[in-house]
This record gives structure tokens, C-alpha cells and sequence, in this order.
């Protein structure tokens, strides 16, 4: 019988989880193999508010994550390795017992409300971006950490690690402590120039430096399952992985690119556009711009920009469902496209949009204060929103060229985001370029091809790329009504004037 190399993935976005499995399987047509992918487990990623404060159910993913490797046993999967990816920036504690200390926060909790400018005011915002390449937004590690130390929290006096969430189930898998690079460069505490912690910083704003372990690259094996959980699922004692852990990289590893200098777009909860880099760029015009340094896979950095992204649109969604409305995406995306096109525009990234009571009213808040009309109809909201994003991102497409000095033939958008039509469509007139738009599991993608190249099953990420092309469909939208979206374009850059971001 012929062996089919065989991955497990995990994929654990803001919303939701999955336990994707890839096959490595010969194509039918003959030529390049192709990535076969079955998904055999789903779940809901809820957080947990207690208290004044927002957590991960991170014991509850956990659990989930148990009965994912337990499905793909179950329906006759022989996986040599599996590897989690996550969003970046949040952590667990660990006391000297390897025990964890309380319930990770959620990037979204309001602890570090007003850190962003204390620290800037405090060390300076050039040498803040200067030892850390990253775009300042308020749930970097960094400000969680200072926000437990301001709060006089008893677990960082205890602690005896710091692990991100990834680490942190792969620690809880394998009884394996371990830190991937992806990750790190995530929590503005990573000094990208010296490619090392910034202890010095740690020390002076009083955060145990101690806690922190020294990165591996994507691709380490972390460990196998401890030999509870494995008689516990009934499985072998499944292999471990580092993949590029967090779930941005992993996507940006599975764009199929076709020219050496491109752009991506990771389209989903979060929008984040990028491109890789050989180096980080440190210096100010980045910081000016607001953009991001991060790690990447095979050892590179992309520069980079969060996007609210559709966020805005997913609690607009579940604030009508409270108010008992009932609609599903595709509801949505039809009433927008029959509603009046460019009537109101959002900044998608001010930090009102970042978790209010009610996202809908923020909306009508914002087009209020712009002097702009409100929107009156959900399909005008959803409208709106959508027709903000696809301009947000043509401003940090131009920012990108600008910094790079590239020239981007089109972009590439990844991610369950591709799903809505609307927006790539929009998005193409946006930018006035081609938009390819696949594949949707691209997190999942990428991060079975870390774990297919540790195993030697590919020669390096390159030839990831080439088999991502040979596996999914790539569709390509073409720019339309081109003097309409430049005409809006003018107006948002107005509203970027007026409040920017």
C-alpha cells in the first residue's frame, strides 16, 4: 500500500477552531502531488467574561483540540505530526510547578486601556518601535504585562514562564515548554534587530524577564503526547510541532504567489496586509505609518498592518441577532448590494470599533460626528462597512509601496474573508488592481506545509507555494467602476484628515 505523508492541523482563529488533516496524495491528472485536506473536528472559540474582565475558555480549547487528534484516529488518519497556530499577543502564566496561574485575558479585555500612551510618553515612541518593529496596539503583550504589574498582580510575582497561546497547548499536550519565533515577535517585547528578547526593557518597566523563553523557529519538534493523554484518547504518542505559530504567518506561508515582490491580504476577524522582507525596516517613516515588523516562516519578516477587518461586521451581525433579527451572511451581503453605494465611510481602525456595547450604534456614532449621513437599513451598514474596509486597505496598500518601494501588481486575499464575493469585488475597484482571491484554509495550509518540510517531505516553503498552487483554486477579480471608487477614495482620504487614524 502507498504511504501517504499525513498532518494534522490546528487552527484556532477568534471565533473558532479546526482540526484540519492534510494528505500529501499523487494528482489524478499525473504531475505536481497535490495537498488533500479533510476537516474532522469544529468548534466554537467563545470567550468568558468574569468580573469586569474578558478570558479565553483556554482548558475548553484545550479539550476541544484533545478531541480533534481523538476524530482523526477515529476515522482511520495515521498523522505523523500536528501543530497548532492561534492569534498572537496573549499568554499563560505558569507558577514553578508548571501549573497555570488563573485564566489567560482576552486581547479584547479593556485593561490596557490608555497604555498605548503612557509607555509612548514614559520611554519614547521611536525607541519603543525602534527595539521592537511593532504597530503600537493596545493588547500587545507588552501593555497586558504592564497592566497586570500597574494592577499589582499576584501571578506575575508567581510566574515562573510566560507562554504564548500556542506554546501554551502544545506545552499542555507534550508537558514541553517552548517558545516559536512567529509568536514572540508579537508581543513588542522581541527586539527584531537583535533578534532577542528585550530584557533590558522588561527590567526597567519592572516585568520579570525571567519568564521568558528563547524562540525556536518554526518547524522544532516541541515533543510527543504525554503518555496520559495518549492513553486517555487511545492514540500513539503523536509528534508535536512548531508550526509558524501564529495563525497571520501561517496564512502568509500558503499565499500563491508568482512574482518574487507581492502583497497579501489576510482576510478574516482581522485583516491584516503585508509583505515578506528579507530584514526588518526599523526606522521612522515605519513608525509614522503605524506598521508591523513580524517573524515569519524560514526565518523572514514581513511588514505588515492590522486591519479591524471583519470584526465590524461580525458584531454588527450578532447585536441584530439580539435584537432578534435573524440573517445569515449571505442576507447581509445581499441587502448591502442592493443598498446606495458610498453613502457613509467608516476609519475601520479607530479604536471605537476595537469592542463597544453596540457596534451597529458606533457606526451611526462615527458617520454622526463625520458629518456624514447615518446609516438607516442594515444593507446600509453592512454597506458601509464593507465599502470602509476595501478603502482602508487600497491607504495601507500605497503605505506598503511607499515604505518598500515596490510595486504591487494586484493583491492576494486569503482566509474564510474570500467567502464574501462582495468585499474582493469591492476591493479590486478599491485598489483599482486584479485581486486573487484563494486559498480559503490558508492558516491551516501553511501550517501543514511547516510540518510536511520538517519531515522532508517538501525541500523547503518554496515548494509549498508551487503545491498550494497545484491543490486549490485561485479566482482573480478585475477592478470596476473605477471613476466611482476613485471619487470615494478621495472622500475617505478627507475623513483620514479629519480624525485620522
Amino acid at each position: 500500500m502507498t504511504h501517504i505523508p499525513t498532518v494534522l492541523a490546528f487552527d484556532l482563529g477568534a471565533g473558532s477552531g479546526r482540526a484540519m488533516i492534510g494528505e500529501l496524495v499523487e494528482n489524478p491528472a499525473g504531475g505536481r502531488k497535490q495537498l488533500r485536506m479533510t476537516e474532522v473536528h469544529r468548534f466554537s472559540n467563545t470567550p468568558v467574561r468574569i468580573g469586569e474582565h474578558l478570558h479565553w475558555n483556554t482548558l475548553g480549547l484545550l479539550q476541544e483540540i484533545k478531541t480533534g487528534i481523538s476524530k482523526a484516529f477515529q476515522l482511520g488518519y495515521k498523522p505523523e505530526s500536528c501543530a497548532i497556530d492561534t492569534w498572537g499577543v496573549d499568554f499563560g502564566l505558569l507558577d514553578a510547578n508548571g501549573e497555570l496561574l488563573g485564566i489567560p485575558y482576552h486581547y479584547r479585555d479593556r485593561q490596557t486601556e490608555g497604555l498605548v500612551e503612557e509607555l509612548s510618553d514614559k520611554l519614547g515612541a521611536e525607541r519603543l518601535f525602534a527595539e521592537s518593529g511593532l504597530q503600537f496596539m493596545p493588547f500587545n503583550t507588552l501593555y497586558q504585562l504592564y497592566a497586570m504589574k500597574k494592577a499589582n498582580s499576584p501571578k506575575l510575582d508567581a510566574a515562573k514562564t510566560l507562554l504564548l497561546t500556542p506554546d501554551l497547548l502544545n506545552y499542555f499536550l507534550t508537558g514541553r515548554m517552548a517558545c516559536e519565533f512567529t509568536m514572540a515577535t508579537t508581543t513588542q517585547l522581541y527586539d527584531p534587530g537583535k533578534k532577542a528578547w528585550n530584557r533590558a526593557l522588561m527590567q526597567e518597566l519592572g516585568l520579570p524577564d525571567s519568564i521568558f523563553i528563547d524562540p525556536v523557529q518554526p518547524g522544532t519538534e516541541i515533543g510527543v503526547l504525554t503518555e496520559e493523554i495518549s492513553t486517555e484518547l487511545g492514540v500513539p504518542r503523536l509528534k508535536v510541532m512548531a508550526a509558524a505559530s501564529h495563525d497571520t504567518e501561517s496564512a502568509a506561508a500558503a499565499v500563491p504567489f508568482s512574482s518574487e515582490t507581492f502583497a497579501y491580504l489576510v482576510c478574516g476577524t482581522w485583516s491584516l496586509l503585508g509583505t515578506p522582507m528579507k530584514q526588518p525596516l526599523l526606522h521612522s517613516e515605519v513608525l509614522k505609518q503605524d506598521f508591523s515588523n513580524e517573524g515569519g516562516a524560514g526565518g523572514t519578516f514581513h511588514l505588515l498592518k492590522n486591519i479591524m477587518g471583519l470584526w465590524i461586521l461580525q458584531e454588527s451581525k450578532r447585536i441584530w441577532e439580539l435584537e432578534g433579527q435573524s440573517l445569515t451572511y449571505p442576507q447581509l451581503v445581499a441587502e448591502a448590494e442592493a443598498s446606495e453605494p458610498f453613502r457613509s465611510l467608516i476609519d475601520p481602525d479607530d479604536l471605537r470599533f476595537m469592542n463597544p456595547d453596540s457596534m451597529p450604534e458606533e457606526i451611526v456614532s462615527y458617520c454622526r460626528d463625520t458629518g456624514q449621513p447615518e446609516p438607516l437599513t442594515i444593507g446600509e451598514t453592512v454597506r458601509c462597512i464593507l465599502e470602509s474596509l476595501a478603502l482602508r486597505y487600497r491607504m495601507v496598500l500605497e503605505q506598503a509601496e511607499h515604505l518598500t518601494g515596490a510595486a504591487f501588481e494586484g493583491l492576494h486575499m486569503v482566509g474564510g474573508g474570500i467567502q464574501n464575493e462582495l468585499l474582493c469585488r469591492f476591493t479590486a475597484g478599491a485598489i483599482g488592481r486584479p485581486v486573487w482571491t484563494g486559498p480559503v484554509e490558508a492558516s491551516a495550509i501553511g501550517n501543514m506545509l511547516v510540518q510536511l518540510q520538517a519531515a522532508g517531505y517538501l525541500a523547503d516553503m518554496q515548494e509549498g507555494v508551487e503545491l498550494v498552487k497545484a491543490s486549490f483554486p485561485i479566482s482573480t477579480y478585475e477592478p470596476e467602476q473605477q471613476a466611482e471608487w476613485q471619487n470615494a477614495y478621495a472622500r475617505y482620504q478627507q475623513l483620514m484628515e479629519v480624525m485620522p487614524c
